[in-house]
């Protein structure tokens, strides 16, 4: 970024446990340097079509993004630095690397909700990691603590 813009950190937001980590340290890290925050939600289309021969109601994967970026932007309203949201069309790790353009750092879980719960990253995550135009934080879920005895 130019170093007169404002520092820009940008969110991968799916509604995880660890994109909701992702936003909370980029709040703070935001605040800390006067910068603010571009939080995404990205949808695509489903690569397979319904076995029964049924059409699929497209709206529905827009509508569904909108109310996970809502609900996450409402979680985080009141934040002292600005944050911005948007949905977008497109592959989630695709649409990270194109905003890594523009921004000074990306932020993003480790694993959303799709994948296999063993990975250690996700494909999105890994993607971001390899492609983008910035440095790249992603978070994991906190490792489960033991029962106390």
């Amino acid at each position: 970024m130019a170093a007169n813009a404002p520092f820009t950190i940008v969110v991968g937001v799916d509604g995880s446990a660890q994109s909701r980590a992702a936003m909370d340290w980029a709040v703070e890290e935001a605040r800390l340097r006067h910068g603010s925050i571009l939080a995404l939600t990205a949808w695509h289309y489903p690569y397979v079509s319904d076995a029964l021969g049924q059409s699929w109601d497209y709206e529905i994967f827009r509508t569904d993004a909108q109310v996970i970026l809502d609900e996450e932007l409402d979680r985080v309203r009141g934040a002292t630095v600005p944050v911005e949201g948007r949905v977008v069309q497109g592959n989630p790790g695709a649409v990270l690397v194109e905003a890594s353009r523009g921004a000074d750092l990306v932020a993003v879980g480790s694993r959303g909700h799709g994948g296999f719960a063993g990975l250690l990253l996700g494909s999105v995550s890994s993607q971001a990691v390899h492609h983008a135009h910035c440095p790249v934080l992603v978070f994991r879920e906190p490792p489960a603590r033991p029962a106390p005895v």
